[in-house]
């Protein structure tokens, strides 16, 4: 079965999503094609990026810092540890390139969980090229700097698709959108391999 996840590393329903499906697929077993695809909920932001939380009041407003506590406990309830003050908002282009370099290393699962945690975990720039190469040091996958042209006509594959916001989900090519309960992605799993 193929399964391929759409998403983009600091989107936290992205976050929740894959963390979910690692559980149920975990718990399901058998044979997992998973691949990831590209998107960027900020394609124009910087390399050195700025404190999410000013990208947050820039959304929020007066309501951030209840935002950012509703959200670190729905992260804890899914047993995550979300820390907001010193965490970095920046492009993901570079990150995106690195899971596409892990996941030709057969590390593409492990990556993805490591950017995610060192996003919304260790308030790490991931962009950084530094951090990138320690955190692929980390996985124990073999740095590369090819792959951007792959990565650039992937990003406008994905967009082609009609894709506008993240976590998707194609389960065997059918498209399952938002950050699904772990019930659900049993079921979906369960149909696919029905089929």
């Amino acid at each position: 079965m193929k399964v391929e996840i759409i998403l983009d590393l600091p989107c936290v329903w992205s976050y929740f999503a894959f963390h979910r499906f690692q559980r149920v697929a975990a718990r399901v077993g058998g044979e997992l094609e998973v691949g990831f695809l590209p998107f960027q909920l900020a394609p124009e932001a910087t390399a050195e990026g700025e404190l999410k939380v000013d990208v947050l009041r820039r959304s929020f407003g007066d309501a951030t810092p209840d935002a950012i506590a509703g959200i670190t406990a729905k992260a804890a309830e899914e047993g995550l540890v979300f820390r907001h003050e010193r965490a970095i908002f920046s492009n993901t282009f570079e990150a995106h390139r690195l899971i596409r370099v892990a996941s030709a290393q057969g590390k593409g699962e492990e990556m993805v969980e490591r950017l995610f945690r060192a996003h919304h975990t260790d308030e790490l720039n991931i962009a950084d090229p530094v951090v990138l190469r320690s955190l692929a040091g980390e996985v124990g996958v073999t740095w590369s700097d090819e792959g951007a042209e792959e990565l650039r006509a992937e990003l406008a594959r994905v967009r082609g698709m009609g894709v506008r916001g993240v976590p998707v989900f194609l389960i065997n090519g059918r498209e399952l959108s938002g950050a699904q309960s772990e019930e659900e992605l049993t079921a979906a799993l369960a149909f696919a391999s029905a089929e």
